[in-house]
């Protein structure tokens, strides 16, 4: 039986040796003048991490999800997105997932209270006008937040969204994109100065 060696070299002074053969797989990691050797079957070369950080395709941060320990060496750890997760450490991840959690839930809570008051809002903007009710120049982003923190709405230009540009006067519906899920849309009403 023939066993394949290959050396990676890890950040922080990591030092990866894997010995493969079709019944089984270790590996000899060197960090710190610490030696430590996994010996597994190719099936259990999954890791579990905890992120730190969102991860395109991957998960959000606050999971705790099993990966590829070779992604997780090379990519997540380097990266400062993802820790180790040990039989050790792994209760207070749970304890920290089971944190995040509770403020997701009230900050979704939060939020959803803002989107039916930002609902419920009915907006009045007074521009200057030609002789056919066209404006002068169309309703920017900028307007609307000034409109809705003085309603007390804390909210940033790239969440106002427009169906299309507004350069007359009448009644319109402004989304504002909270999250992906919550989307609320106000009544804005545009009248002559």
């Amino acid at each position: 039986m023939h066993a394949h060696f290959r050396t990676i070299m890890q950040p922080k002074s990591i030092i990866v040796k894997e010995s493969f053969s079709p019944l089984f797989f270790f590996r000899i990691l060197k960090q710190d003048e610490r030696l430590f050797i996994l010996e597994t079957t190719f099936e259990e070369i999954c890791m579990k991490v905890f992120l730190l950080k969102d991860v395109e395709k991957v998960g959000c941060a606050g999971e705790m999800l099993k990966v590829k320990d070779g992604f997780a060496f090379n990519f997540l750890i380097p990266h400062g997105l993802a820790i180790i997760v040990t039989p050790e450490n792994e209760h207070l991840f749970s304890k920290k997932i089971r944190e995040i959690e509770n403020r997701k839930q009230v900050i979704e809570s939060k939020t959803s209270m803002l989107a039916e008051r930002i609902n419920s809002l009915k907006l009045i903007l007074k521009r200057k006008k030609h002789d056919s009710d066209k404006l002068y120049g169309a309703v920017g982003a900028h307007e609307i937040v000034d409109l809705l923190s003085s309603e007390g709405i804390k909210v940033t230009k790239s969440q106002i969204i427009f169906n299309k540009a507004i350069k007359e006067l009448g009644n319109f519906d402004i989304t504002i994109k909270l999250s992906n899920s919550l989307q609320p849309k106000c009544s804005v009403k545009i009248v002559a100065e």
